[in-house]
């Protein structure tokens, strides 16, 4: 089978979606598929050492819309070689390029929204410019993308169900609970917790909370922040784990007020910022934190969650993370709502287990993410509903 994903960028920096896709490409490659990506990046030297896939970085798009003049030529040249194309995000051009470019050679494309359909994008405050953008782009062309597609890959049943009160008229070809598979973290060495602790010198061997992702208002950093302040106010700043926010983005206009309000909240050196870890460094940080962490307003899947399962690790996380009944259920997490006094329950709840009860969070996540969230069952899904919906399109 060969497969096109189309996609924003594939930097790392952005998030998920394209570290999703590098996971599948590889599992699908050793099945003996070929995946390709084409994107609106500008070349990066390391995209040329993609094993399981090829990318094709065609520059950056102009303007908010990420416009460029290349893409549809692009597709209806290349499209033709490929048994279906998978569109990876909505509100950018590269849907309707895709749907027209569709139309023209008779490839079925799917969608993967990541999130993307879910009414908080459309609710949230400070967001009211974008909501109404997405309102005139969907009445304008972006249902005719959605509609078009030969069917709608959803991460979890919640953001299935969210998705279909967003927008109307809303009619998809198909819903399809795909869920979202993640690569089994590299066994444990010594050379990743050097690797992590050369990034957080200040660390040494003192126990702590991790965030890893974005350094975005969507995540709450300031709920987890002012939480973490409380939870030493009330039990004494040398009894808590130190707090490790980890992540791109800190640089930013909210990067840096999250870094000024740990200053003015915090004990000195409570908080850590060691930026983006990748490779050793970030599962070092994995591997090593107490829990992971994430109050966030709004979470389609989330890998990083996911990640610190497959190490073995306990999740503190928001119920507006779509996965969160799945992990619960698996006795992996510990849940609170994404307000104040939720993250700040969340983090006592934790200091109050006992350490067998940690122990034993730590092997049902390990647990969970194997029977859930590996990449190989979800590729292997993948694979059947593509070639079961392939073969009909055919008969």
């Amino acid at each position: 089978m060969r497969l096109l994903h189309v996609i924003g960028s594939m930097d790392p920096a952005g998030g998920g979606p394209c570290e999703g896709i590098r996971n599948l490409a590889g599992q699908l490659a050793g099945g003996g598929h070929s995946v390709e990506v084409v994107c609106l990046d500008q070349m990066r030297p390391e995209y040329s050492n993609e094993k399981a896939l090829r990318i094709h970085a065609l520059g950056r798009g102009h303007g908010p819309w990420k416009y460029h003049p290349q893409l549809l030529p692009w597709l209806r040249k290349n499209l033709p070689r490929f048994d279906a194309a998978i569109l990876n995000g909505l509100w950018l051009y590269q849907g309707l390029a895709l749907l027209r470019a569709a139309r023209d050679c008779g490839t079925p494309y799917f969608i993967f929204p990541h999130g993307m359909l879910d009414p908080w994008f459309q609710q949230a405050a400070g967001r009211r410019w974008k909501a109404a953008r997405n309102w005139f782009y969907w009445k304008l062309f972006e249902q005719r993308v959605v509609h078009g597609a030969a069917g709608l890959f959803f991460t979890s049943n919640a953001e299935m169900q969210l998705a279909r009160g967003t927008f109307q008229p809303y009619r998809p070809k198909r819903e399809i609970n795909l869920g979202y598979g993640v690569a089994p973290p590299p066994p444990f060495t010594n050379e990743m917790n050097s690797a992590f602790l050369d990034r957080s010198p200040r660390l040494g061997q003192q126990p702590y909370f991790l965030f890893l992702g974005r350094i975005h208002y969507k995540k709450g950093i300031d709920l987890l922040i002012r939480a973490y302040a409380e939870v030493c106010r009330q039990r004494g700043a040398h009894s808590v784990p130190k707090l490790v926010i980890a992540g791109p983005g800190a640089e930013t206009g909210y990067g840096q007020d999250m870094r000024m309000l740990g200053r003015q909240i915090c004990h000195p050196d409570s908080i850590l910022w060691p930026g983006m870890l990748t490779g050793a460094a970030k599962w070092g940080a994995l591997y090593n934190c107490d829990a992971f962490v994430l109050a966030s307003h709004q979470e389609n899947f989330g890998i990083a969650v996911v990640e610190a399962l497959a190490c073995g690790r306990p999740v503190l996380i928001s119920k507006q993370i779509n996965i969160w009944e799945e992990i619960h259920a698996h006795g992996a997490a510990l849940v609170q709502s994404d307000s104040a006094s939720g993250a700040i329950q969340l983090l006592s709840d934790w200091l109050n287990l006992p350490p067998a009860s940690r122990d034993t969070m730590g092997s049902r996540a390990r647990a969970c993410f194997h029977e859930l969230y590996s990449i190989e069952v979800v590729a292997q899904r993948l694979q059947a509903t593509l070639r079961s919906i392939l073969s009909k399109a055919d008969a």
